[in-house]
């Protein structure tokens, strides 16, 4: 999208240039254009930045009136006033509210009318703006218009450019419509409520580079005739109802350079055609039902760069000719049914950024090759039976910033050669079958944001040297054999305003409390919105502190042993959705302030000593959240004794 917006403010600037220098005019603003640009001045009822306060009837419309251009004739031939706009020195981004009046049909020499980025111009767009047979560029992106794409529009036969992307306008787009726009080159109409097929008639749009039509609920298959289109460079089909298979025919788009079919309902397998892509840069086809094997032809991509087809049912095995992708920068291979080894050529891939082949049916060791990957950033082979036993010792030595290793069979400890691994921000080695003590140097690694060692067989305290990983903003240790106190996580220190938690996992482990009664307190959990420490033999009352935690949302307290009260402090907790503290021993009451917290939907207190009347409360709590609590009483358990 950034590419065809560039595109698309360059062609502005060159008409805005040449409104500038167009030859000296000789006769004043045509009447019936001045009347028209009134009508539609008329229309508008909200104008902040004042966008039409030039538009007088007391003055010129082609020598005083802002966005309006004419020719030597006093015909006006530009209207642009659109909301995002820019000078030498400065970016504006305004709105603008009404509706778009039909007089402005009667502007019969009109070549540009840019009303995009208005925000709020609502209503049909009107079927009179089909008599403007001199317009070429037609730019209504970005506002709130409904309905269809008027049927006049089929005498719109010079248009080069028309977006009316980003509305919500609906209806099929006609396919007598589509067919006369013969000399178009860019066509956006994303980002609307248009349904039904895409037209055979595509295939007659011979100028055509630009095709958006993604976010859209339209239905079908891909035209065949998409093989005529010989100019088209960027394709975005994504985010609608499209069936059927790729065609074939898409292979002979030599020039395109961006295909986005994401998101849809595509059946059937990758044509061996898409070798003809050769211009091709940026290709992606997930979230589709694509089945079969990737084709070896897909090696002769030379200029691709982006490869992105997960969350498909792709199966067989990975083409060793996708080694040859030199320029290649990112594979998302996630979220499919590919076998077999990693190939060895993948080493090849001198340019490659990020790859990611998770959750896929992936099996035996990672080839050595692989090290010769210097540029790569990201690497995960998540929920893949590799069967790796270990970590090789080669993964240290690339500057990687995200590892995501879980459930890959890896045994044993931590290898110590990941000392030196200070790149790493991202590491996910949950799921696996690691053991020992948390490693003392894990606290090294001072760029970690994100650690999940969850459902391993770690039997340790967590190490003093834990306190330096001062960025680290979500940790997640659960399903382990971890003891001691849980001080050393909550006191660790930031870098502010970065290394604040914003979750917690330390579940089912074996940690003592009682819970530091000033953890809401700690600068590190200042922002925490996720806290969850169940089932851990903590004992101790719950904090009131836990009070502090504005933006705490879950809490889960549950099977900790904790006694006491619920603390009245805990509904100060704002934006608290979730509160579980079931298999405890608390006793007293339920305070009503808790129970009525905003935002809260999940509220469970089973398996307590609770007592008295549970206060009323807006949301909807099942009986069984509050049951084995022998003193409550009240909704929705039986009504209480007076």
């Amino acid at each position: 999208m950034e590419i065809s917006c560039n595109r698309r403010t360059m062609s502005l600037l060159f008409l805005a240039c040449l409104s500038l220098f167009s030859p000296q005019k000789t006769e004043a603003c045509h009447e019936m254009d001045g009347a028209a640009l009134l009508g539609f001045k008329a229309k508008i009822t909200s104008d902040p930045s004042k966008l039409l306060q030039t538009w007088r009837s007391s003055s010129d419309c082609c020598t005083t009136w802002d966005g309006v251009a004419c020719d030597s004739s006093g015909r006006v031939v530009n209207v642009s006033r659109p909301g995002l706009y820019s000078g030498d020195d400065f970016i504006s981004d305004t709105s603008m509210t009404g509706t778009i009046s039909p007089s402005l049909g009667n502007l019969s020499f009109l070549r540009l009318l840019d009303l995009s980025n208005l925000k709020d111009m609502k209503g049909p767009i009107p079927v009179e703006l089909g008599k403007l047979t001199h317009l070429t560029y037609l730019f209504l992106d970005s506002n709130k218009l409904t309905g269809s794409i008027p049927f006049t529009f089929r005498y719109l036969v010079r248009l080069k450019k028309l977006y009316l992307g980003d509305n919500n306008l609906s209806g099929v787009i006609p396919s007598s419509v589509l067919g006369s726009w013969k000399y178009i080159s860019e066509l956006g109409l994303s980002g609307n409520g248009l349904s039904g097929g895409i037209p055979s008639s595509i295939g007659k749009l011979v100028s055509l580079s630009k095709l958006d039509l993604h976010s859209n609920n339209l239905s079908g298959s891909i035209p065949n005739a998409i093989d005529k289109l010989k100019k088209l460079k960027y394709l975005d089909l994504s985010e609608n109802q499209i069936t059927g298979s790729i065609p074939p025919s898409i292979g002979g788009l030599s020039g395109l350079v961006l295909l986005y079919l994401n998101h849809n309902r595509m059946t059937g397998s990758i044509p061996s055609s898409v070798s003809g892509l050769v211009s091709l840069q940026f290709c992606r086809l997930s979230e589709n039902r694509l089945t079969g094997g990737l084709p070896a032809s897909i090696g002769n991509l030379p200029s691709i760069q982006r490869l992105i087809l997960e969350n498909n049912k792709l199966t067989g095995k990975l083409p060793a000719t996708i080694g040859h992708l030199t320029i290649l920068t990112d594979i998302f291979f996630s979220n499919n049914l590919f076998t077999g080894k990693i190939p060895s050529s993948f080493g090849n891939l001198r340019n490659l950024q990020t790859l990611d082949l998770s959750r896929n049916r992936l099996s035996g060791q990672l080839p050595p090759q692989l090290a010769k990957l210097s540029g790569l950033q990201t690497l995960d082979l998540s929920f893949n039976p590799l069967g790796l036993v270990r970590i090789p010792d080669w993964l240290a030595r690339l500057n990687l910033f995200r590892l995501m290793l879980a459930r890959t069979g890896i045994v044993g400890q931590i290898p110590s050669s990941w000392l030196s691994s200070s790149s790493i921000s991202i590491l996910d080695l949950s799921s696996n079958r690691l053991s020992g003590k948390l490693p003392r140097w894990i606290g090294n690694m001072t760029n970690l944001s994100f650690l999940n060692l969850s459902n391993n067989g770690f039997h340790s305290s967590i190490p003093e040297e834990f306190k330096n990983l001062s960025l680290l903003m979500d940790l997640d240790l659960h399903s382990n054999k971890l003891t001691g106190n849980l001080k050393t996580i909550f006191s660790k220190r930031i870098e502010d305003p970065l290394g604040r938690f914003n979750s917690i996992d330390l579940s089912n482990n074996l940690f003592m409390g009682p819970i530091d009664k000033n953890i809401g307190d700690q600068p590190s959990m200042a922002s925490i919105k996720t806290l969850v420490l169940s089932h851990n033999p903590l004992g101790g009352s719950i904090p009131e502190s836990l009070g502090k935690l504005s933006g705490l949302q879950v809490l889960e307290l549950s099977g900790n042993g904790l006694s006491g009260r619920i603390p009245l402090e805990l509904g100060e907790a704002k934006e608290l959705a979730s509160i579980v503290l079931s298999d405890n021993n608390l006793s007293g009451t339920i305070p009503e302030k808790v129970m009525n917290l905003e935002e809260l939907q999940e509220f469970d207190v089973s398996s307590n000593r609770l007592s008295g009347r549970i206060p009323p409360h807006k949301a909807t709590i099942p009986a069984y959240a509050f049951r084995d609590n022998p003193g409550l009483c009240g909704s929705p358990l039986p009504p209480c004794n007076l």
